[in-house]
């Protein structure tokens, strides 16, 4: 029996930078970091004595016999990516719901590849495991997705992501003090709208209109290093980085018309009305959770000002996905 916990992440500036549509002509950035919320995935070879192959379990379960029969896309091609022929029992849960904006899809990429891997006894890298997600999640399966998720979450921690170049991208962790990284961690709300929403629609809007946007993913682009330096000043205050964020997201909603829409638009303005600095929508955008930067003193507002929304606490983490149970197996 395998194990593995992979993260999700909430990212912050450069998000459409990490589509290849852009990156492939202009290079791309963004700066996101893994949060204690995770995906976990139980994986191991099916017993003889079950009447299936395959035994699938998620939102749904599946008993099926060959791979094609299975509905799962990513559990589909991921075991036929890796050439596993043996059945095989997988078990997925998470701390988040699917299409929130926190890279759940792709955190299940990683974390099943990782399983599948561990499952035959290899171990591979951390890079190899973010390459072969992107690759699965745009090229077998041509989802509309980008490249920061896959190596967000493989890689873990707060981290700059290069995209372009021969190795496709470059992982450049923010080392700032202890004291500054607690800060920005205490000045970040997460909030839940319970809008679920079509990321893979969303996204494919946004890359239809890449090449008339180019000004405006080349700003949100350039914010990712004036966030760096913001982290990097010696000033302790971060209420620039707040403020930035709005910066962002005035860009980012104005990409597509469907990024935001009056409803979400009504919960920003509370959230700022009410004290937050700046924010976003996590993702695609359309729905999901809302990230505001809010000092601490002005936080209690900011949650009665959002109380229909489920506020949700979190803290950074740095591992990545990881094998957290490996257990070997008996075979018939």
């Amino acid at each position: 029996m395998i194990i593995t916990r992979t993260p999700f992440r909430i990212s912050f500036f450069g998000g459409g930078t990490d589509y290849p549509v852009y990156y492939k002509e202009k290079g791309g950035a963004v700066l996101n970091t893994t949060i204690n919320k995770y995906c976990y995935i139980s994986c191991r070879y099916l017993p003889p004595y079950f009447d299936n192959k395959y035994l699938i379990r998620y939102a749904l379960r599946e008993e099926v016999n060959s791979l094609s029969e299975i509905k799962h896309p990513s559990v589909r091609e991921c075991l036929r990516f890796l050439n596993i022929g043996d059945g095989i029992e997988m078990v997925h849960t998470g701390d988040i719901p699917a299409r929130s904006g926190i890279a759940s899809s792709s955190s299940f990429t990683v974390g099943f590849l990782n399983a599948l891997y561990a499952l035959t006894g290899k171990m591979v890298t951390k890079r190899q495991l973010a390459r072969e997600a992107i690759y699965i999640e745009q090229s077998i399966l041509n989802e509309n997705v980008g490249s920061q998720d896959q190596v967000s979450v493989a890689f873990g921690g707060m981290n700059k992501i290069e995209f372009g170049g021969d190795r496709n991208f470059y992982v450049t962790p923010i080392t700032i003090k202890q004291d500054k990284l607690n800060s920005l961690q205490d000045s970040l709300m997460l909030f839940y709208t319970g809008l679920v929403r079509n990321a893979s629609e969303i996204a494919g809007e946004q890359i239809k209109v890449s090449h008339s946007k180019k000004r405006e993913l080349d700003l949100m682009m350039e914010m990712t290093d004036e966030a760096v330096n913001i982290l990097n000043s010696e000033n302790d205050s971060l209420d620039d980085f707040g403020r930035l964020l709005h910066e962002s997201w005035k860009i980012k909603k104005d990409l597509t018309s469907m990024i935001t829409n009056q409803k979400l638009d009504k919960i920003y303005e509370a959230g700022r009305g009410a004290g937050a600095l700046g924010g976003k929508l996590l993702g695609a955008g359309g729905g999901g959770f809302f990230l505001f930067y809010v000092r601490p003193e002005d936080q209690n507002r900011v949650k009665e000002a959002l109380k229909d929304l489920l506020y949700v606490p979190f803290h950074f983490e740095n591992l990545g996905t990881q094998v957290i149970m490996y257990s070997t197996q008996d075979f018939y």
